[in-house]
């Protein structure tokens, strides 16, 4: 696999940079829109675009709201573009903004661009990709910003056939964002040449070469790949023909042949009679390639009419008495404030958001919380955390769940939480899965590095994800700056394919991070009653801006047993080596600090 010449130059300069968002201080780099940007840039910024104008729904069909445009292919082009328009002009410097939106396209042929901005899902109709093509252009790039895509967070692209006028499409992202069911007939670029920081494709056709640039992650699962360039640090692909063989160290790509256990993503589509449904796909085990090419996809088909469309304003004891109803939820995009938790007790329940929907618990309850039941689906929710403190915000199965749910697994997609940035808030745990056989699929985990309401005493986060059941699988896992362990995984037989992890910037001095004994805390833990636990491309990094002389004495801790393994591992001491990871796993591997910097590490034991 030959390296795309941009990589060069990206080897170098992600010394000095940290994933998601690198800091300023020691980069002299602009984080946000309101940080050190050029005059232009800060114009840009500060003008205030005029607001696109509200979705309308006609006549017998659901109302999904103002931030819901239903686009047909009957309607002019130049009519659907200023839309798009309009919702973009409003989003792109928006990072952390209020709007929330999403664009639909039914069934049909579309000459247009779409260009996504914070907080906004496009995505067609159809129940499969082909249903809706794009023909023009469909992508993310870096023009909002001067600190290239390192923020391109929160937006996402599913269901659609792009077929770009130019042969190339540009999806240049970091975390917290998706690319689902496309059928893109051409090129994918997953970098315009600015920094990058990772992302997420899954049940993808791409005809043509993907070229990752100077990404520095990326997992790639169930999907068909034309050919791939390029790698950087930590690349996984899972189930995907077309992908590169392992070859970490050099280049550090890791291939996983099938995928064990997987359903995909609810998604919301309209029939032959125009009639809205969601299908939900059925779990498949031992998959390669996509769940629709050649074949209509297996699952279940829902009616709208078994769905709560759920509205900005309604309280936490409306939806939940449309749960006790019997009734699923479909979280149309805006913000959610709830005084209770959101609380599933019905086995096969969905629970879609639209438009990256975003609930926000008050008064530290927990957000949402799911019973010990069956085939739960949540996908394409942000939970933000509140100002105080949250134990968890998400909460899979109570304490003491049991069940095997091996038959029927429930499933997070797309599912993402933020502590800080548009606020002060607070968590103790982000995530905890105390029931068995949840899939995770896309996760972000994020205690702000930047924003409004940052600091070590401000909000403030113990842990991301706490794992307790067994047979927890986990796809697409990035999780970063929490103050004690990213991840505790005390569960039986987990696995997780793809980690990235960076480690909290703020620690004010090594005596305030001390995991008993141990400098520092570790990215990843499993503890130590594990008996069977298995990892492939596992990424941590330190950036210690307040005192660089920090160390994490490992970035993973694990019980030394034949039944516990983890495959292509990476750690990386960024800003030059502000900070030390002594050792990879246990006392194994290493260090990554200011003389050596990154350090690999191809299997343990």
């Amino acid at each position: 696999m030959s390296e795309h010449p941009d990589q060069t130059l990206a080897r170098r300069s992600f010394l000095a940079l940290g994933s998601g968002a690198a800091l300023a201080a020691t980069s002299g780099l602009a984080l946000a829109p309101e940080a050190t940007a050029t005059p232009q840039q800060t114009q840009q910024t500060r003008q205030t675009p005029k607001a696109p104008p509200p979705a309308t729904h006609a006549a017998g069909q659901p109302d999904f709201g103002p931030h819901v445009h239903v686009f047909d292919s009957a309607t002019g082009a130049a009519n659907i573009q200023a839309t798009l328009d309009a919702v973009y002009a409003q989003q792109r410097g928006s990072q952390f903004g209020t709007g929330r939106y999403a664009l639909l396209f039914k069934p049909g042929a579309y000459s247009v661009d779409v260009k996504l901005g914070y907080y906004t899902q496009v995505a067609g109709l159809g129940l499969q990709p082909s249903g809706a093509s794009i023909t023009g252009s469909l992508g993310v790039e870096g023009d909002a910003h001067g600190n290239g895509t390192l923020v391109n967070f929160w937006r996402g692209a599913e269901n659609l056939n792009a077929v770009p006028k130019s042969g190339v499409d540009t999806w240049a992202v970091s975390q917290a964002t998706y690319y689902r069911r496309i059928y893109l007939l051409g090129d994918l670029k997953l970098s315009d040449g600015g920094y990058s920081s990772g992302g997420f494709i899954a049940d993808c056709q791409i005809t043509g070469q993907v070229n990752s640039g100077t990404q520095q992650q990326w997992l790639t699962r169930n999907s068909v790949l034309g050919s791939w360039v390029g790698s950087n640090w930590n690349f996984v692909f899972v189930g995907t023909p077309g992908a590169p063989a392992t070859t970490f160290p050099t280049p550090p790509c890791t291939n996983v042949a099938d995928t064990p256990v997987i359903c995909e993503k609810p998604f919301l589509y309209v029939d032959a009679d125009g009639a809205y449904q969601v299908f939900v796909p059925a779990v498949r085990t031992d998959t390669r390639a996509t769940s629709w090419e050649a074949r209509r996809p297996d699952g279940t088909s829902l009616p709208i009419g078994d769905f709560h469309l759920a509205k900005p304003g309604e309280t936490a004891a409306e939806l939940n008495a449309a749960l006790t109803q019997g009734k699923h939820l479909l979280l149309t995009p805006g913000i959610y404030h709830v005084d209770q938790p959101l609380k599933v007790t019905r086995a096969n329940t969905v629970v879609l958001g639209l438009g990256y929907a975003t609930l926000i618990p008050d008064n530290g309850v927990t957000a949402l919380d799911v019973d010990d039941v069956d085939g739960v689906r949540v996908a394409g929710l942000l939970v933000d955390a509140g100002p105080v403190a949250s134990d968890p915000l998400v909460r899979f199965g109570p304490d003491g769940s049991r069940r095997s749910h091996a038959h029927n697994p429930s499933s997070m997609h797309d599912v993402f939480v933020r502590v800080g940035g548009a606020g002060v808030g607070k968590a103790k745990r982000c995530v905890l899965v105390n029931s068995n056989d949840v899939l995770i699929d896309n996760m972000w985990l994020w205690r702000a590095d930047h924003g409004t309401g940052v600091g070590w005493t401000a909000n403030t986060s113990d842990v991301g994800l706490v794992v307790i059941g067994s047979g927890v699988l986990a796809y697409g896992l990035f999780v970063e700056h929490h103050q004690k362990a990213q991840v505790q995984w005390n569960g039986e037989g987990g696995r997780t394919y793809f980690f990235q992890n960076e480690m909290p910037y703020d620690p004010p001095e090594q005596a305030a991070w001390m995991d008993g004994t141990h400098r520092g805390f570790p990215a990843y833990a499993v503890g130590d009653r594990v008996r069977t636990h298995e990892a492939w491309g596992l990424g941590s990094y330190c950036i210690f801006a307040a005192d660089r002389t920090i160390v994490s004495d490992r970035a993973i801790a694990a019980p030394r047993r034949p039944g516990v393994r983890f495959h292509s591992m990476i750690t990386f001491s960024l800003g030059g080596g502000q900070g030390t990871i002594a050792h990879v796993v246990n006392d194994t591997g290493g260090p990554s600090d200011a003389v050596t910097g990154l350090a690999m590490l191809k299997s343990y034991p």
